[in-house]
Order: C-alpha cells, then structure tokens, then sequence
C-alpha cells in the first residue's frame, strides 16, 4: 500500500492457505476487474483472467479501480477455459451463475477453492455450464426486481462468504 491512513485496523483473522482463486472467464468491464483485483489483494486470493478479455490489461480505467494494488495480486492470464483447466487443473471449482440452483450459502468451502464468474453481459457459456452442472451456485437475489448482481459485488460476497466459512472452521 503506497499511502497509509490513522484508521486502519488490522482485524484478527487466519487466512486461508492455500488462498482462494478468483477467475474471470471473459469479463468485459474494466472497472469491474479492478475492483475485484483490490478486493483480491486485500484478501490474499488468487486472480485469474481468461481471455478474451473486454479490454487491455493497461487500461486506464483497469488501473484507476485497481488503484497501486496490481503489483500485490501478480494475476495469472489464461488464453481459454481450456488452458486454465489444463494449466491450473483446479481440484475445487465452484461455477457462479443466474441460473444456479443451489446457494453459495449452502456450500462448504475450502482453502484454495476456485471460484469461477462468466462476463458482465453472457455469463458463464452454456458450452462450461454444460461441463459442470453440479458445480453450478448462485446467490440469492429477488429476481422480481433484478436479474444478476454486478460482477465485483457477486465476487465480493462470494469471496468473503468462503473467508467466513473457512475462518470459522479454522478456530
């Protein structure tokens, strides 16, 4: 961190080792990855982005919302799902979706689990999906008035969710 502040707290808390995986299969909006890069720096967990990505990885608007945190996250870069499954070969992989009929709520998850979120606009593809229908979850909306939560917000609750549910078990 490049500027400190008198208000921060350095709360009490065991992370998860390995840590946890956030991908990104195919995200669109610059500042949707940046933010959930931050939000992987602050929480120690992998980032990984699988082209083709909606923008370059020297976007302005990438770095802005990812402000001085990149150089903390290292993120990996995978030219399709099929080079991050090869390359990564995850042993744990949760995929997140609309359609997804179990809650991430009534999931157990685990250090270095992957947590895998399609792009801003299609999701995940049905072609994935497909693969892996019993790793498909969800995150309780009211569907009447939303149909999806923004990408850095569902990827937010999702991370810390685990991080709840595993520091809970490591006590």
């Amino acid at each position: 961190m490049k500027h400190s502040h008198s208000r921060k707290f350095d709360h009490p808390f065991i992370w998860p080792n390995p840590p946890l995986h956030v991908v990104l299969l195919e995200p669109e909006i610059p500042p949707n990855t940046g933010n959930i890069a931050r939000m992987c720096a602050a929480t120690g967990s992998a980032l990984h982005l699988i082209e083709p990505l909606g923008f370059k990885l020297d976007d302005a608007k990438l770095k802005r919302a990812g402000l001085d945190y990149w150089d903390a996250i290292s993120p990996k870069l995978h030219k399709s799902w099929h080079d991050f499954v090869s390359t990564e070969n995850p042993g744990r992989m949760f995929l997140f979706s609309t359609g997804g009929s179990k809650s991430l709520f009534d999931e157990e998850f685990q250090p270095g689990d992957f947590l895998v979120f399609g792009s801003e606009t299609r999701g995940i593809s049905d072609d994935v999906l497909g693969r892996y229908p019993e790793l498909i979850i969800g995150i309780p909306v009211q569907t009447q008035h939303v149909r999806s939560l923004n990408l850095s917000t569902a990827a937010g609750i999702a991370v810390y969710e685990a991080l709840r549910q595993i520091q809970r078990y490591s006590m």
